[in-house]
């Protein structure tokens, strides 16, 4: 897997990438499960409607100081992405901002103090067609791994996936899927056996990119 700088190195160079115009669509379409479908017409959330939501990409030092983000597996009797791999994040309550959604979201779901994450920035919000939500992705950072607490009645499992993971090409990879129009495949991350695709796979690809710039800077 790709080395990366220390935690506080790497947090202070995403801040500065995050500021910048970032690469968007087009590093979702990497691994949209319907690349030729990945539009801006098909994912931006200002040519469509959806029930605004937030997802927080918290960056914090897991095993042996590995910059690491956590994911979850949502409980399967979830009505939307049951069974999924994703980010800690939900609908955004009534005045509240992305960065306030995504703190509390992920206190809820998996015990992250909502006063602890340095915000570092934004990624390209992502309207997602089959839940019809508009996400706004939330990076922000903590100095030291937090005691994770998972919400039982949405996490069905705690996953802390090591950042390189998303960054190495030999860990992107193809599996068949069931749909109602037939079998299709899917791109995904394999994350320690686990699938990581759809939207969270679409929106760690943005991530990605963005550390992958960011280091080399």
């Amino acid at each position: 897997m790709p080395t990366l700088p220390p935690h506080a190195a790497l947090a202070a160079a995403l801040r500065a990438r995050l500021a910048a115009p970032l690469p968007g669509h087009a590093a979702h379409a990497e691994m949209a499960p319907f690349p030729a479908r990945a539009t801006a017409e098909t994912l931006s959330t200002e040519r469509n409607e959806g029930r605004p939501a937030a997802t927080l990409v918290l960056l914090y030092p897991g095993a042996g100081g590995a910059a690491s983000v956590v994911l979850t597996v949502r409980q399967a009797s979830l009505s939307s992405h049951g069974g999924q791999v994703s980010l800690p994040g939900g609908s955004l309550d009534a005045g509240e901002t992305p960065e306030d959604a995504a703190r509390r979201e992920a206190w809820e779901e998996v015990g992250v103090d909502p006063a602890a994450p340095d915000v570092l920035g934004r990624l390209t919000p992502l309207y997602i067609p089959p839940s019809r939500f508009s996400v706004w992705p939330v990076v922000a950072s903590v100095d030291a791994r937090p005691p994770f607490r998972a919400h039982e009645a949405e996490v069905a499992a705690l996953v802390e996936a090591p950042v390189a993971a998303f960054l190495d090409p030999t860990l992107r990879r193809r599996s068949r899927r069931d749909a109602p129009l037939g079998t299709f495949e899917v791109p995904f991350f394999d994350v320690g056996g686990l699938e990581v695709w759809g939207a969270t796979a679409m929106m760690m690809a943005e991530f990605a990119a963005v550390v992958r710039e960011a280091i080399e800077a």
